[in-house]
């Protein structure tokens, strides 16, 4: 998509947003509630227009032709949209009547989505008796039926357990690697983003921070030694006559520094105190997020130099 624009009244939902995923990858969108996350999905889709900008599944324009552009996709929305009442068998039939495939291409396909998922034992049982993380996988294998070459997922885990948000992660991660579906989803857990290959995030309708998960990572200044102790005043005073730049944190003593593996030696050497603990912190998928899109982003660090 280039310069997606879609406007509810005077607000700009999405404002000029270009976002591309390329076959066999896995694209995360993350953001805060009314980011643009939803309208987003709808454009892509086919189920909303955008007012303006430019939107290709595969090459099939999504206003000039939305039903071309809807047989490459594969849909699991948020809310559960099976038949309860039917069993799981008699759901993908359904969907493969809705998009026209043949008898004994149906039969075929369901068959095999059904082993790939471990859902054959579970064919004929309604869907109102599977548990919640059986009935997504359900939900992921009917989107999977007709052949898409992209699937997309609004908040696929949402309302899960752990252990059932694992297994649809692996799942997923099965389609990229596999069948080469391409994948893209959009999640409020911070963990869940880290499974993408590139990751989006929103804020009010714009992209803020786009990239690969370790790009997003490196381009934060929070990698650090934290030194925690009896006494951290003393252990700071011995770090800075060491030339260190330390800064007081609520976890102890902090020396940020690009590569601190390196450091944790001279670090140690430098200090003379009891209960001394050392550890070594990485920017998190939360640090990233929280300086992209937080509500209250966190002012930039002076530029620190390590001892040498």
């Amino acid at each position: 998509m280039t310069d997606l624009v879609v406007r509810y009244g005077k607000v700009r939902a999405v404002d000029g947003v270009s976002v591309s995923s390329p076959p066999g990858r896995v694209t995360a969108l993350l953001g805060p509630n009314g980011a643009g996350k939803s309208s987003l999905l709808g454009v892509l889709s086919t189920a909303s227009r955008p007012d303006s900008g430019d939107v290709r599944i595969f090459g099939h324009d999504v206003r000039e032709a939305p039903m071309a552009a809807r047989r490459r996709l594969g849909l699991v929305f948020q809310e559960r949209t099976l038949d309860k009442e039917l069993s799981v068998e008699r759901n993908l039939w359904f969907h493969a009547r809705l998009f026209g495939m043949k008898r004994a291409d149906a039969r075929s396909r369901i068959d095999l989505l059904l082993d790939l998922f471990e859902l054959t034992d579970r064919r004929r049982r309604p869907v109102e008796e599977l548990s919640g993380g059986l009935a997504r996988r359900v939900e992921i294998a009917r989107a999977l039926l007709h052949r898409p070459g992209l699937i997309i997922l609004d908040e696929p885990t949402n309302g899960l357990d752990p252990t059932a948000r694992a297994v649809v992660w692996r799942d997923l991660l099965r389609l990229r690697d596999e069948l080469g579906v391409t994948v893209l989803y959009s999640t409020h857990y911070m963990d869940e983003a880290e499974y993408a290959d590139e990751i989006v995030i929103l804020q009010q309708g714009r992209v803020v921070r786009q990239g690969s998960l370790a790009r997003l990572k490196s381009s934060l200044d929070s990698s650090r030694i934290v030194v925690s102790c009896t006494d951290d005043e003393a252990a700071a005073r011995q770090l800075r006559a060491a030339g260190f730049e330390p800064l007081t944190e609520p976890g102890g003593v902090a020396v940020h520094c690009a590569d601190p593996e390196s450091r944790i030696a001279d670090v140690v050497r430098a200090l003379d105190v009891k209960g001394l603990t050392v550890a070594v912190h990485h920017p998190s998928m939360n640090d990233v997020y929280l300086a992209a899109a937080g509500p209250q982003r966190p002012s930039p660090r002076p530029e620190r130099v390590s001892a040498p």
